[in-house]
């Protein structure tokens, strides 16, 4: 659902994918092959939110802001299922993990990873290649040039997701029993630690 709110129209670059069970109102601007993932919500009611290029906002997050401020998630911010951004600015190639909470003000340096349910404080600023934890959230060490490796060729994965449901999903009536021969998904891609065992084999 897109909405606009007191003459503020969101625009999506037509590239992107919004699903339909997302809502997105007022003063969004929404670059190239971004994805929207169902239940989220992109509130540009106080404030502009800028999201750039390749950004990807997954199923039941939040994405608001502090009365007056604006925020822009950077090329290939990767924010993960139930995250909430509030009024945070996100770096290039960041990834949010799921069910976080990011702060007012609080910034986020290009190709961090934030864990998994983590919180980050009002006004923290996270450093380049931070990998950053718990509550309160705090750095624990670099991001390693083969963990942002692993975490880009996941978001690429999101990348490539708005084409492929403007090209094939749609809304069905259920089948009602297991068809003979279903085929499985490929696997694409591996948990990072599936992805450092391969490395270690490779160069075994």
């Amino acid at each position: 659902m897109i909405y606009s709110f007191k003459g503020y129209t969101p625009v999506v670059h037509e590239s992107s994918f919004v699903h339909p069970l997302a809502a997105v109102t007022g003063n969004v601007i929404i670059g190239k092959n971004c994805y929207i993932g169902p239940g989220a919500a992109i509130r540009g009611d106080w404030g502009q939110i800028i999201l750039e290029d390749g950004v990807n906002v997954q199923e039941n997050c939040t994405v608001h802001m502090f009365p007056g401020k604006s925020i822009t998630l950077k090329e290939s911010a990767h924010v993960g299922h139930g995250a909430i951004i509030h009024g945070a600015n996100l770096g290039r190639n960041c990834l949010i993990g799921m069910n976080s909470v990011i702060m007012d003000d609080a910034e986020i340096g290009d190709e961090s990873i934030v864990g998994a349910m983590s919180f980050v404080k009002a006004e923290t600023i996270i450093p380049k290649r931070s990998l950053v934890v718990g509550n309160p959230a705090k750095v624990i060490k670099e991001v390693s040039d083969e963990m942002i490796a692993w975490k880009t060729k996941g978001t690429q994965l999101y990348q490539q997701l708005p084409t492929d449901c403007h090209e094939s999903l749609r809304e069905v009536e259920p089948l009602r029993e297991v068809p003979k021969h279903m085929k499985i998904q490929e696997d694409v891609y591996k948990t990072l630690r599936e992805h450092f065992l391969r490395k270690q084999e490779s160069r075994d």
